[in-house]
């Protein structure tokens, strides 16, 4: 059977043959309970026109995709994005990708965007009470440990060098959003936020997970077979059930833990709100405690029953005993110190960073336009740094949790990229 072209709607969709591994794979992923959205940068309006998206029948969405530069919008710099920007490859898990350059002009910025208007209570705009998400990225890293996808415009308002010549200052509108992993570079990083903005009296947003396994660096303009080999997929999860929020890459997530968290840059701030929280159960002000501490911002996971005990030391001294035991909980690793078998001190010694706990909301923005947008490539963000680099051949939201088979399921079309159907 010869590919045909069929317009629906007044959007072009490429559908070759029922049976081809394009048209298998479509369908796998949009079959897959949950689905918002999934662009492959094969579907278009028309020819040549704007990417959609893959969206469940009778959907009155397909969320076009706009390109726009960033630093243009909000600095009044640089030069105006366009889809000539987002070289493509040609093949890749569903037959196509696009490429995410390193820019050297630092006034350009190009990503590809929802804007909000067009999303604003929209599927796609997963925010507010019991809501879950997932998003999944196929890609192929070539350096960098920023935003692949999702809502999470960081703010233009944070005192820093960059914002100073900033036209348009803006709060951060932080929803959900899918990193190639941030403090640990290359891993699959899930970030999401309860109010848009920052986390534990630190000026960002703290809430992130990273899977345990981490993506190699692959340069762009590798060979094909090579970057055939290279594609690797991304995803992250928030089940808002569990309150937990996971890194997956190629469908593992596995165990991460921070050591010594009060010694890190960013998550000390995380110690601190555990440490604060702690201590604000205590009757009296105590030591080291902060009273002025926000209780929305403690961070103090379930603590109730250890599923692993180790004695670290015990003293029997006249009718007086001494021990100390870690105590691994679910998210967090506590030094607690009994006295006759009375605790007299408990200290934090590591937090888990996948899963991570999460006991809040998606946030939701203000329905007045502040918002953010769905981005993909790169997020709005103060620095201005370049980020990731590399292809993304497919990104898909979903308004559930997705499970550990499923997701395996997806990454199985990283395995055998495919390239690009052609429209007759």
């Amino acid at each position: 059977m010869k590919p045909l072209l069929f317009v629906l709607a007044g959007a072009t969709t490429l559908w070759a043959d029922p049976a081809s591994p394009y048209q298998e794979r479509v369908h796998a992923v949009t079959s897959t309970p949950g689905l918002v959205a999934f662009w492959d940068f094969t579907k278009r309006e028309a020819p040549g026109q704007r990417f959609t998206a893959h969206v469940p029948a009778g959907a009155r969405n397909d969320y076009p995709l706009d390109a726009g530069n960033y630093v243009k919008d909000l600095w009044g710099q640089g030069p105006a994005a366009s889809y000539a920007d987002f070289p493509l490859l040609g093949s890749g898990p569903f037959g196509q990708a696009i490429r995410i350059r390193a820019e050297t002009n630092p006034d350009f910025r190009p990503l590809l965007f929802v804007p909000r208007a067009r999303l604003q209570d929209s599927p796609l705009d997963i925010k507010g009470p019991g809501q879950a998400v997932t998003v999944v990225v196929w890609a192929i890293r070539e350096s960098g440990n920023h935003a692949l996808a999702g809502i999470w415009h960081e703010g233009t308002d944070l005192k820093e060098k960059s914002t100073e010549t900033i036209a348009k200052v803006e709060r951060g509108q932080r929803q959900y959003a899918l990193f190639a992993g941030l403090n640990k570079e290359g891993s699959a990083c899930g970030h999401v936020s309860e109010n848009g903005a920052s986390s534990f009296l630190n000026k960002y947003a703290l809430h992130k997970c990273n899977s345990a396994e981490t993506s190699p660096k692959v340069p762009a303009d590798s060979d094909p077979a090579t970057l055939a080999k290279s594609w690797q997929t991304f995803a992250m999860t928030f089940d808002s059930r569990t309150h937990e929020l996971t890194g997956w890459l190629n469908g593992g997530s596995g165990d991460r833990w921070l050591e010594n968290p009060q010694q890190d840059r960013l998550l000390s701030f995380a110690a601190n709100a555990w440490l604060q929280g702690r201590l604000a159960k205590i009757p009296g002000v105590q030591p080291g405690e902060d009273p002025t501490f926000p209780a929305d911002q403690y961070y103090n996971p379930p603590e109730e029953t250890p599923v692993k005990v180790t004695v670290l030391s015990e003293v029997f001294a006249e009718q007086r005993s001494r021990r100390e035991e870690l105590r691994e909980y679910r998210y967090t690793r506590v030094k607690v110190t009994l006295v006759n078998d009375r605790e007299v001190s408990r200290e934090l010694v590591a937090l888990r960073l996948n899963p991570w706990w999460f006991p809040h909301d998606l946030y939701t923005p203000k329905a007045d336009g502040t918002g953010g947008p769905f981005t993909i490539g790169r997020v709005i963000h103060s620095s201005r740094s370049v980020g990731f680099t590399g292809w993304i051949g497919g990104v898909a939201v979903f308004q559930r949790a997705l499970s550990a088979a499923e997701l395996a399921q997806l990454h199985a079309f990283a395995a055998t990229p495919i390239a690009a159907p052609a429209a007759k």
